[in-house]
């Protein structure tokens, strides 16, 4: 079996893709500023890491399997020159956790040497892989769409890159939030529809630009603001410059799920603090589905602040039930019954002193193939728990994600193939409650933002091909040789 289907088996949340960072900053050592942004942005990704850096005539590039720390130590990051570097954290979801697909990827083209990493999904990725292989003579060293990226503006037609964006944005379908360096400038883009996070920062005498605003705080820069959808920043001596394709329309899609999951809750997203969207998520959830309790718990750590917004609604006293052993990575072990609860004794252990006795209301961000909600739900009641009530702060998760989120095929879908009712029969609670896509919205709609909720609804923002494989390029030899 492969390693990452066995985890997710186990660790039963959505995954994201990758965290990128870019940082341009004269006299500076930029790939260390770029490792400590990294650090920020770990959760996004941890399957590998990478940086390139430039000083203006070269480029440097390392990566490596791992963490952050895994791969970068004070004696290789020496190694990284220049005032400028791009730096990537992955988690795969098109191509196997291997270090050839590790990102950034240096390419060379038309349009010289360029390093590009990049957070998302293409969906039209074998297409424009076949026109690179046929027309260009490409070659091909990794399975990702990201590599089919970087080759796709390494030879963009234009003679300034605000013509070859504007060719890039007409021919990439999907989600895409992007940095790249050439020897002498930054860039940074978004898709069309604003998928994926991307902000940018003020640094002394510099600039940088990061998934979420938290890696900037990290560095001790200053946050600017949010790039918008189909925006290109590009940075160099002659400071920021900045353009938006004109042939997008007025529609955006940003992943509610960031708001729900994936960002950390110190990080601005849509205009505000992601903890405060979360508690309220939290009350909007209580309002929607009310219980008569004696506690309010979270799924530490990522349901923390709903669960706090819950109980705030509510008048439910909040409590810590649950202890989550936070230097526990993702885990890859077969997913057998045994094993898989072995895993979750090893990330979390009760307070049985808080929670004996009680009528607790359980908050969780997410609940998707229902693999692991169950061994907790066990674990506080063996802990004396009288009442379970779950309640999830997303609504049910039906449909598969193809703009950069791995969480499961429709078949792996619990809400998909199962009544609400049934699933709580399956998890063993006593109740449950999803929050509402309605509810959901309403929540985040004084944010001005569009948001993508396709994982609810079956409402995707651009047409897709149903059930798209992350083997697909991994299955597609490239010519004369192999991955």
């Amino acid at each position: 079996m492969d390693a990452n289907i066995d985890s997710h088996l186990i660790d039963d949340k959505p995954h994201d893709e990758c965290g990128v960072v870019g940082v341009f900053k004269k006299e500076s050592k930029a790939a260390q500023i770029a490792a400590f942004a990294l650090y920020a942005l770990q959760h996004r990704g941890q399957e590998s890491a990478g940086i390139a850096s430039s000083d203006g005539e070269s480029l440097y590039i390392q990566t490596g399997m791992g963490l952050v720390s895994n791969v970068f130590t004070p004696e290789s990051l020496s190694g990284l020159l220049g005032e400028m570097a791009v730096g990537h954290t992955r988690y795969s979801t098109t191509g196997s956790s291997r270090l050839i697909n590790a990102q950034p990827f240096w390419v060379t083209g038309a349009n010289g040497d360029l390093a590009l990493a990049h957070n998302g999904n293409l969906i039209n990725a074998v297409e424009l892989r076949d026109n690179l292989e046929n027309n260009w003579d490409t070659s091909f060293s990794s399975s990702t769409d990201s590599e089919v990226l970087a080759y796709t503006l390494a030879n963009a037609p234009g003679k300034n890159w605000e013509e070859r964006m504007s060719h890039c944005m007409r021919n990439l379908k999907g989600a895409f939030s992007v940095v790249v360096q050439t020897k002498d400038a930054l860039l940074a883009f978004k898709d069309p529809l604003g998928i994926r996070p991307l902000c940018l920062g003020k640094l002394d005498e510099g600039w940088m630009v990061a998934s979420e605003s938290a890696a900037i705080d990290l560095v001790g820069g200053e946050f600017i603001r949010e790039l918008k959808a189909g925006e290109t920043v590009i940075i160099d001596d002659h400071g920021v410059h900045s353009f938006i394709w004109p042939g997008r329309d007025d529609r955006e899609a940003l992943c509610v799920f960031e708001l729900i999951y994936f960002s950390r809750p110190d990080s601005i997203l849509a205009g505000s603090r992601i903890y405060l969207q979360r508690r309220s998520m939290g009350a909007r959830l209580a309002r929607e589905y009310p219980v008569e309790a004696d506690l309010v718990i979270g799924i530490p750590d990522s349901a923390t602040a709903a669960a706090m917004g819950y109980s705030e609604e509510s008048g439910i006293p909040y409590s810590d039930g649950l202890i989550r052993n936070r230097y526990v990575g993702r885990t890859f072990i077969e997913p057998d019954q045994k094993t898989r609860e072995a895993d979750v004794k090893i990330k979390f252990n009760t307070l049985p002193e808080m929670i004996k006795g009680k009528r607790l209301v359980v908050v969780d961000d997410s609940i998707v193939r229902a693999t692991t909600t169950p061994l907790v739900i066990d674990m506080l009641r063996r802990a004396g728990a009288k009442e379970i009530h779950m309640r999830v702060c997303a609504p049910p998760i039906r449909w598969p994600c193809h703009f950069g989120v791995d969480m499961a095929t429709r078949k792996e879908l619990v809400a998909a193939n199962h009544s609400e009712e049934s699933i709580c029969e399956l998890i063993g609670a006593d109740s449950l409650g999803y929050l509402s896509i309605k509810g959901l919205l309403e929540v985040n709609a004084d944010k001005g933002e569009g948001f993508c909720h396709a994982c609810f609804s079956g409402d995707y923002p651009i047409p897709i091909q149903l059930e798209l494989d992350k083997m697909t390029l991994e299955d597609r030899k490239p010519r004369g040789g192999h991955f």
